[in-house]
């Protein structure tokens, strides 16, 4: 306990270390600190050891002042303090006491690969008891060749423990001047098999490994040149004097060939050697005296003989005895006679024996390999095989031959339901009772049934494969083999292999058939616990199959119910980092993965695995905080470019899936290359290149490192220039071809795809074996390169920070897979992750965008106000409205370019984020950048024709304000002349004199005015002149089209869409062969129809304005008419059509803006005007000459001229703020995204049932999305008087600033003289906030010479009180919602409207709306698309609706016709010839259309009808859909919760 205590490894006497442990990521896992202290050699040795290096035995301590490099190994004149060492043997001892099972297999394992002896008898001197280390021996598999196989290059292939291999044991007595270890190392022709003398530190004494019997084998390679032995044989070492060791002498006497005894003082009547029933061979330096006694029947003397002459003779008498020797003895059998030598098994522990008994039930009665697959593990036969190529058939309709799509993919399913049927009859059978028994056993008996199972399957598997593998050699050798008999040979080949993966599929396959039943059936709750316990073998370091390489298939419900098990188990929050390991078979991937990470997947006795693994290794909790995740999961594929499975039909498909997947799901990715076959690297570089552009285009970017192994030199990684540069040319020229085949031209070098150094992401590994297997250790230059590859790794590991919790990993994972089945992959991919972290961003997107919109409406709100105030606010008369037009519009530049800036620097922050999966969204970055920039532009143009518009207006209104202003000014002059001339004459007056005095007056006065008033415009010919100017720029025939028209004949009868041949005339109009002329017209009609009645309602909402017709009026409904087009752009009308309709709008237009005119004319007749303030002059003439205070009265007047354009205000206001209450109120998710608007709508639609509105929403449906966001957004604010509270919360918010306003000015006496002024002050101050109207303004101007300031303030402050009650009280009284929302001059549901309905692309075949965020995506896209027959689709020659959904169609051999095609069918699969810019993502499961496959089933009697067709063939399945199943489908679709 003494030196467990120094070295640290007390606590592990008892609570043993364990493999996981061990393999555990930690801080020590690259470190190169030097050792100092002894605690750090245990550690230090396992280390190396686990990397297979060679110097693991080296390991020792260093003194403080000692700089050496890591280890200090090999260079170090060792003076340092005794107490400071260990030898090599006591350290190992030390070890295998304190370890388990497990971690001593994998020990042995590495020491075996390193050719070191390992341990047959484990000595405790504790105890004092041995222990016969059979289990830890058990995993060695050793491949040798005797010289009669050299011809035949056949091998032996044996599991060490069972191989009947006779062993000879050394052993020392007494003294013996010859070193023993020394000369077992010469005989073996290894230097350091076993620990010597002259090794580092191996001259320190032993303290605790006296007693170790060590074992080595010698395993010839049939080269009679180079083998010393031509038979194997095991050599056994004890450590220490046969006389303390009896026990292990005895043992060693019982199964030894021979004993070559060691000594130097033999005696002839030893006691030690009466026992002995084996030769006994005496090995002495010299004889010093003849030996007697029939015990000792040989003498080897080396006396006068170098070493050399000396260990040939050893050899010939070992070789003597290998050779007669009959009565072998596997090690196995040795633990009988251990047992009755009071020697401890390690294989007798309790758990280890229960556990191999339940493995021999299921194993035992294995004959046929072939036959106990199809009776014990039935449902991965055939019905699995068939289950998967149908989930393929599903994404490729190769076979759907003349039959409808949707009817084929129904009877698809319908096979699938008989397959899961047919797996269900199946009955749990005897091996797989058996085997969930042993997998529900205790943490440590699950463990050794485990490895018992991998122990008995390996043995079966070499016994049935060897012959089949001769069989194969011998096809491939003759050049006359028929390719038929190698590819049955393959299938048996694949037949034959049975592993432990296989009862673990079986039981993936229990579980998946088990999902397709109801979810109270007993047998499926029987199934349940299952995934839990893959999950647990996934925690305890075993690989679980995630790819079934003999069906190419995931089963992805079993795969997803073991990781959500495995996340439970785990802490919810988990993160992993995937690595992921690609490599063309047999070209030392798995022994890579071995040596770096000590994890062993399912690749040996040679079985012919194929397909993908994955396995756990647990983060060390120090390092988890650095490196922000708690397991790596390793991905291991097998089989690619498999010689033996190469003539199976799908493999190469088979092998371009798995690297698609394992490429996709990786964070860091290791191609491994041999450099001896450039054939098959060129074939694995290929698959690589085009698994890495799909991952450039789904977001993926994994680090990628290539491993070239076996080497020949790599004294100098420049040797190596030459390979590299080759190596990125061969990578450029694939990518080439690749980025053709992906369809991905922009794509032309490796470097175009991902980041990649020749000189960084190349690693160079020498070959593994230093020297001739079997007897070669492992190269230590192999150990040294795996290890400077690992510790870039690890700094990948620390700066790679997309890790993800298992969820997201099993999202990808489905996804991903889903994928792969396509064709095409890149249009097929979706993905909830990637869906997810898109959504945020528009989600993110629409918010900026509306704070940038928002912030210039309000900051044009309040330029316009002040266009309109210009005359009363500027009283400076020196800056002209123009002037005052550039400033405004200089302001409006900055404001725009920091909103613009503000939007993209919210762009780049969001982009560097480390979470959200941005990396995900990377490429949809460029399109929101150009929709800020389009935004920045459309508000620009906005703001503009806003701004420019009120000016035009202001002037036009000029003419008519300075003749009311001349008038008035006339009619002051005169009633002050006649209120002096009153004063001075009759002081006395009654009021009927003054009256009388006044009438006069007046008479006179308008009898001396010249009235002029407006001149009458023909709005009907202005109008007409601003369409001939707006088609100014177009070709001659269009301009012809305006002759010979009038606008006073338009607009009266109802516009029609024409018969005709006009959609030759339009190109990208979408003509289908499956629809005649006049549905294509129809659709044209709604279009047109949806643009008058919107330009209706423009032209009703300048009705409500009290200014004169302007042509900004016009021009306004063309650039409406103009945006709509190129919104619906796809369905761009011909211009003979354009034109018609914009002479038809205008014609409506010139009519009602004609009679608004003569309105205004006649409403502002100058003489009508005047006498219409005749009561007032009179008013205030009278209370002039009475010197009556006016205050109150001009107070009065000023409020009432404010009310209206303080209503005016509150009602600008509103329509923001009912934005933002529906972006952030309750439901506000559902106008977050186009994409969660789309399924808001349909899921309304669905809760409603009602066919009228499908079909307002399939034939109008920008009319029906306005209208049904104007019914959502009534809703919401119905609730709680929301309306009310927005227009009081306005209100209120003016009021104030007209108060403080009053207030201000009141205290600024020295400028303020009289009420005219103050007033005039007031406008100033609210010059941005209210309009004032410019006559009611002067007529309260007019004859206001008050000085008492005070007063007037005091009491305007009353009225504005009482005026602020009155209006709020009037707001209370509610009204029509939409009435009053269809009112604001900024509708809400028309801002919504335009942002939620996005770029207006819809799928060229379904008319689905694009989904994609940002008005500049490069790309249109759509979560649902629906049957063709919905939209009135049919088939010409029967007239019968169709049911083909695009969705499937693009992924079939079908084709389409349109006037793009010229006529001629073109592929579905190649629609981007004609529609580049639209992503259809294929459909792969049978729900993904399930909502309109039971609206199309529900509405296909009426639809008919209305489209004058006959009733649909409606496949079986479609029928029993339930709404339910419509809204789980459209949840699934829309990625929702």
């Amino acid at each position: 306990m003494e030196l467990l205590s120094k070295n640290g490894l007390e606590d592990h006497y008892e609570n043993k270390l364990t493999l996981s442990t061990v393999l555990e990521i930690n801080d020590n896992t690259t470190s190169d600190e030097p050792l100092t202290t002894m605690q750090s050699l245990p550690g230090a040795f396992l280390k190396k050891l686990m990397m297979a290096n060679v110097n693991a035995r080296s390991v020792k301590c260093l003194t403080t002042d000692q700089e050496v490099p890591y280890d200090g190994v090999d260079n170090l004149d060792t003076d340092s303090d005794s107490s400071n060492v260990i030898n090599p043997l006591d350290l190992i001892t030390a070890l295998f006491l304190c370890s388990d099972g497990f971690l001593q297999q994998e020990m042995v394992q590495k020491m075996s690969m390193c050719q070191f002896a390992v341990p047959l008898l484990l000595p405790n001197c504790d105890t004092e008891q041995s222990t016969l280390m059979l289990w830890a021996l058990r995993d060695i598999v050793k491949k040798f060749r005797l010289p009669s196989q050299a011809d035949s290059k056949s091998f032996i292939e044996e599991r060490i423990v069972l191989s009947d291999i006779p062993m000879v044991s050394f052993v020392r007595l007494g003294e013996s001047s010859l070193s023993k270890s020394n000369m077992l190392n010469k005989l073996l022709s290894n230097p350091d098999t076993f620990v010597h003398h002259d090794m580092d530190c191996g001259d320190v004494p032993r303290k605790i490994s006296n007693g170790l019997v060590e074992i080595s084998w010698y395993l010839p390679c049939g080269k009679r040149n180079i083998d010393r032995f031509t038979k194997p044989v095991a050599v056994a070492n004890l450590r220490g004097d046969i006389r303390s060791f009896k026990t292990q002498f005895s043992f060693l006497c019982q199964t030894s060939a021979a004993i070559y005894m060691f000594s130097d003082e033999l005696e002839a009547g030893s006691e030690v050697l009466k026992d002995i029933n084996t030769e006994l061979f005496l090995v002495v330096n010299s004889q010093r005296k003849t030996f007697t006694g029939d015990k000792v029947t040989h003498v080897i003397e080396k006396k006068g003989r170098n070493e050399a002459a000396f260990v040939k003779t050893l050899q010939s008498s070992v070789g003597d005895i290998i050779e007669k020797w009959q009565n072998k003895l596997t090690i196995e059998k040795m633990s009988g006679i251990a047992r009755q030598s009071g020697i401890l098994v390690d294989e007798d522990r309790k758990e280890c024996q229960s556990a191999r008994k339940m493995a021999d039930q299921i194993t035992s009665n294995i004959k046929d390999t072939v036959q106990f697959k199809d009776k014990q593990l039935p449902l991965q036969g055939q019905a699995w095989k068939e289950l998967s190529q149908l989930e393929k058939e599903r994404c490729r309709l190769r076979n759907a031959g003349k039959q409808e799509i949707e009817h084929y993919k129904s009877s698809l399913k319908k096979r699938e339901i008989e397959l899961r049927e047919q797996q269900q009859s199946f009955h749990m059978t005897d091996a797989m009772t058996h085997f969930i028994i042993g997998m529900s056993s205790s943490e440590v008996e699950r463990l050794y049934f485990l490895k018992w199972m991998r122990i008995y399957l390996d043995n079966l598997s070499r016994q049935n494969l060897s012959g089949l593998r001769e069989k194969y050699k011998m096809l491939q050798g003759k050049e006359s083999a028929d390719k038929k008999d190698i590819a049955d040979l393959d299938r048996q080949i694949s037949n034959c292999s049975l592993g432990l993966e296989h009862f673990l599929r079986e039981l993936g396959q229990l579980y998946e058939a088990s999902c397709s039943l109801p979810e109270d059936s007993p047998q499926r709750r029987q199934m349940e616990h299952l995934p839990g316990l893959c999950a647990q073998m996934l925690l305890d370091g075993f690989p679980i199959e995630l790819v079934d390489g003999d069906a190419s298939n995931i089963p992805l419900k079993w795969i997803s119910a073991v990781l959500t098990q495995l996340h439970t188990l785990v802490d919810s929050n988990s993160k992993i980092l995937v690595v992921s390991v690609l490599g063309v078979q047999s070209t030392g991937k798995s022994t890579l993965l071995n040596t770096m990470f000590g994890v062993q997947f399912a690749v040996s006795s040679g079985r012919c695995t194929r397909g993908a693994f994955m396995l756990l290794i647990k983060v060390n909790k120090e390092l988890k905080e650095e490196l922000k995740y708690d397991f790596i999961m390793i991905i291991d594929t097998e089989g690619l470019k498999s010689p033996e499975l190469a003539q199976l039909v799908d493999s190469y498909e088979h092998d371009n899936e798995l690297a698609t997947l394992v490429i996709g799901l990786s964070d860091v990715t290791i191609i491994n290359i041999s450099m001896e076959n450039s054939t098959e690297m060129k074939d694995i570089l290929q698959i690589v290149v085009h698994a890495f552009i799909r991952m450039k285009e789904v977001g993926k970017k994994p680090v990628c490192h290539f491993v070239h192994q076996n080497v020949a030199d790599i004294s100098a990684h420049d040797n190596n220039m030459r390979d590299r540069k080759k190596l990125l040319e061969q990578l450029n020229e694939m990518t080439l071809a690749a980025a053709r085949m992906e369809k991905k031209e922009n794509i032309t070098k490796f470097t175009d795809v991902m980041d990649y150094d020749p000189d960084t992401s190349s690693c160079y590994i020498p070959g593994l074996w230093h020297g001739t297997p079997p007897m070669a250790p492992v190269n230590a230059g192999y150990s040294e390169a795996v290890y400077d590859f690992k510790k870039s790794l690890m700094e990948d590991f620390r700066q790679c920070r997309k890790n993800y919790v298992l969820t997201h990993f099993m999202k990808w994972i489905q996804s991903l897979w889903v994928s792969v089945k396509f064709e095409n992959f890149i249009f097929s991919f979706r993905n909830s992750l990637v869906a997810d972290a898109y959504s945020r961003l528009c989600t993110e997107y629409s918010d900026w965008e509306w704070a940038f919109q928002k912030e210039m409406y309000n900051w044009m709100i309040g330029a316009e106000t002040k266009i309109s105030n210009f005359d009363m606010t500027v009283l400076n008369h020196q800056i002209t409205i123009r002037e005052m037009l550039n400033d405004l519009m200089r302001e409006a530049s900055e404001k725009l370019s920091v909103g613009e800036k503000e939007i993209q620097n919210n762009l780049i922050t969001y982009f560097r984020k480390q979470d959200g999966h941005v990396n995900l969204v990377e490429k949809y970055r460029e399109g929101f950048v150009a929709s800020a920039k389009t935004l920045r532009r459309e508000t620009e143009n906005t703001v503009n024709n806003t701004l420019h518009g009120a000016v035009e207006i202001k002037e036009g209104m000029a003419k008519l304000d300075d003749i009311k202003s001349s008038q008035a000014n006339t009619m002051e002059k005169k009633v002050l002349a006649l209120l002096q001339t009153c004063r001075q004459n009759k002081s006395d007056l009654s009021e009927q004199d003054l009256i009388e005095e006044f009438e006069r007056m007046w008479k006179e006065t308008l009898s001396e005015i010249k009235f002029r008033g407006l001149t009458r415009r023909d709005v009907a010919q202005d109008a007409f002149n601003i369409l001939h100017d707006h088609f100014s720029t177009r070709p001659g025939y269009v301009n012809s089209m305006l002759v010979g028209n009038s606008l006073v004949d338009c607009g009266k009868i109802p516009f029609v869409v024409e018969s005709g041949n006009w959609w030759k005339k339009t190109k990208g109009f979408v003509r289908h062969r499956n629809r005649d002329s006049d549905h294509y017209r129809k659709k044209l009609q709604k279009l047109c129809d949806d643009i008058i009645t919107h330009c209706q309602d423009l032209i009703t909402q300048r009705l409500r304005s009290k200014t004169d017709y302007h042509d900004t009026y016009i021009k306004e409904l063309l650039n409406n008419i103009d945006e709509t087009l190129q919104q619906n752009k796809k369905r761009k009308v011909c211009e003979e059509c354009e034109v018609k309709l914009k002479l038809h709008i205008c014609g409506i237009a010139a009519i009602t803006y004609q009679k608004k005119h003569d309105d205004f004319i006649a409403d502002n007749d100058p003489r009508k005007c005047l006498e219409q303030s005749k009561e007032k002059y009179l008013t205030d003439f009278i209370d002039l000459f009475h010197n009556k205070d006016q205050c109150q009265k001009k107070a009065e007047e000023f409020s009432k001229l404010v009310q209206p354009a303080v209503q005016d205000y509150v009602t600008k206001m509103i329509g923001p703020d009912v934005v933002d209450k529906m972006k952030t109120g309750k439901g506000s998710q559902d106008y977050s995204t186009r994409t969660a608007f789309q399924f808001s709508i349909l899921q309304q639609l669905l809760m409603d049932g009602e066919y009228e509105k499908y079909r307002e929403y399939i034939n109008h449906y920008q009319r029906f999305v306005k209208d049904w966001l104007l019914d959502r957004i009534a809703q919401q604010l119905s609730k709680d008087s929301r309306v009310e509270k927005l227009e009081k919360k306005h209100l209120s918010e003016i009021v104030k600033i007209i108060t403080e306003a009053i207030s201000k000015i009141r205290n600024t006496t020295s400028t303020v003289k009289d009420i005219k002024t103050f007033i005039q002050n007031i406008c100033c101050a609210l010059e941005e906030k209210l309009v004032f109207p410019k006559d009611a303004l002067d007529s309260i101007m007019t004859l206001n010479y008050s000085a008492n300031i005070a007063q007037f303030a005091d009491d305007l402050t009353v009225f504005v009180g009482k005026m602020e009650q009155s209006l709020a009280t009037e707001y209370d009284k509610g009204g029509d919602i939409k009435e009053r929302l269809r009112s604001l001059p900024f509708k809400p549901q028309d801002k919504m409207f335009t942002s939620l309905f996005g770029c207006g692309e819809q799928c060229p075949f379904c008319c689905a709306p694009c989904e994609a965020g940002g008005k500049e995506h490069a790309k249109h896209f759509t979560s649902i698309h629906c049957p063709q027959g919905v939209t009135g689709w049919m088939n010409l020659k029967t007239k019968v609706l169709r049911t083909d959904i695009c969705s499937s169609s693009v992924i079939s051999d079908r084709k389409f016709n349109t006037n793009l095609t010229e006529g001629k069918p073109h592929p579905y699969k190649d629609y981007q010839t004609y529609y580049p810019d639209w992503i259809i993502t294929g459909d792969s499961s049978m729900e993904a259309s399930d909502y309109w496959k039971y609206v199309m089933a529900t509405f296909n009697e009426r639809i008919a009808r209305d489209t004058n067709a006959l009733p649909a063939d409606i496949p079986e399945d479609w029928k029993a859909l339930t709404s339910d199943d419509a809204l789980k489908s459209l949840k699934n679709a829309f990625n929702m919760k």
